[in-house]
């Protein structure tokens, strides 16, 4: 009989006492918790495609480990706790994903999923903790946000990292403080990045995304708009927003400079198909719409708007498939090459990178320069984000090594 198979799941290495484990973790974020596995049952783990039984996995282990047999109840045990843990998909595990499905699709709110994880929960800690980072000794620009913001127009587009805060928290101080100093916004677009990359170019929500600071409420007039421009389901795929980082850093630090006196549309880039290749996405007609519909809204609205892109340019080191460690030379490397880009165009962005994860970040610097882009200054080959106001923060040697996803061949 046919075993059931191991979820899509993210797998890295973790060292204890001497030894190496494989650490198994749910990206999606219906199983919270993380599993650690011994190498040869990950190795059983990783033969769990839905069509092999228990004999086959022994004489694949056996293969494996040098003639090393596997006891049936061992690969049974291994199994069913897996499928306990959530990490298989069986009836167990849509039992436990329509539950979580539920509570979060009828919730008005967005709850902070990470608070507790990657950064503080308690207001106080956490503001303590990013007031340290606009400290210069932490990387940061050696200027505090004031008690007020700037009284000036506000920043029309930004492209902040969406790597984790202890990692790039001065990153964000750099980028966040031009923001500040210019001037409030009303609302804020922002796009960020859908790392598990659902099969829809852009993916709304209504919901209010809470932070330790409080909730920020959406804009759901212009919500409105946006849906009425998709030519497919932008709620289709709604449970991505409910893991997804790049919007909820976004979210934290707009909430830790304005309180609750912004209002946000928060919209989840994906790629934007497989026949992409170098056409850039304003030569896509449903991907087009979307976007000027975001420029109307931009261009005709009374209120005050900046646009965001949650977006890391760069993916480099062993955890990203390259074959060589961060070095100094490195790290200057690729903060030429993305400073470069940076300064051209939407289609450089997109034909630049090779690593998927990074073909959506630039997918959502796209979208913010054509967004961006009088109509009449487009022309047929570059969308030029010439005419926006932008800071674009730099990557670090931290943000650079940071992971994203990585399948392990099993050591014996």
């Amino acid at each position: 009989m046919a075993l059931p198979p191991l979820r899509y799941v993210d797998a890295f290495p973790v060292d204890q006492a001497g030894q190496r484990y494989i650490c198994l973790r749910d990206p999606e974020g219906i199983v919270e918790h993380q599993i650690v596995l011994t190498p040869a049952a990950f190795f059983v783990a990783t033969q769990l495609d839905g069509e092999s039984d228990v004999r086959a996995i022994q004489r694949a282990f056996a293969q494996q480990f040098g003639g090393q047999e596997a006891a049936a109840e061992d690969i049974l045990r291994i199994v069913n706790d897996l499928d306990e843990q959530g990490f298989l998909l069986s009836e167990r595990f849509e039992a436990r994903r329509q539950h979580v499905e539920t509570a979060f699709l009828e919730s008005a709110l967005r709850p902070a999923y990470l608070a507790g994880k990657s950064y503080a929960e308690q207001a106080g800690a956490l503001r303590a903790f990013l007031n340290e980072q606009f400290t210069t000794h932490s990387g940061g620009p050696g200027e505090a946000p004031g008690a007020q913001p700037g009284s000036g127009d506000p920043l029309r587009c930004l492209i902040a990292p969406h790597i984790d805060f202890h990692r790039g928290g001065h990153a964000y101080a750099r980028a966040y403080l031009e923001l500040f100093k210019q001037g409030r916004p009303d609302v804020v677009i922002i796009f960020g990045v859908a790392h598990i990359s659902p099969p829809a170019p852009f993916v709304l929500t209504r919901k209010a995304f809470d932070t330790p600071f409080g909730a920020l409420l959406t804009d759901q007039d212009l919500v409105r708009q946006l849906e009425a421009a998709c030519s497919w389901d932008p709620y289709a795929y709604e449970m991505v927003h409910r893991t997804e980082h790049s919007i909820e850093f976004q979210a934290v630090m707009l909430s830790y400079l304005y309180g609750p006196n912004v209002r946000i549309v928060p919209i989840l880039c994906s790629t934007f198909g497989s026949e992409l290749g170098s056409v850039e996405p304003a030569h896509l007609s449903a991907v087009n719409t979307f976007l000027e519909t975001c420029q109307d809204i931009v261009a005709t609205l009374g209120k005050r708007v900046s646009v965001i892109a949650g977006a890391d340019l760069a993916h480099v080191g062993r955890r990203f498939g390259d074959d060589f460690d961060i070095s100094e030379p490195i790290v200057e490397g690729v903060a030429e090459r993305t400073g470069k880009i940076c300064s051209t165009s939407p289609r450089a962005m997109q034909t630049a990178f090779t690593v998927p994860s990074c073909k959506i970040a630039t997918n959502a610097v796209s979208a913010v320069s054509i967004a961006f882009t009088p109509r009449s200054k487009r022309s047929p080959a570059v969308a030029s984000p010439a005419n926006c106001s932008t800071m674009i923060t730099p990557m670090t040697r931290q943000a650079a090594s940071f992971r994203l996803r990585m399948w392990l061949s099993p050591e014996p």
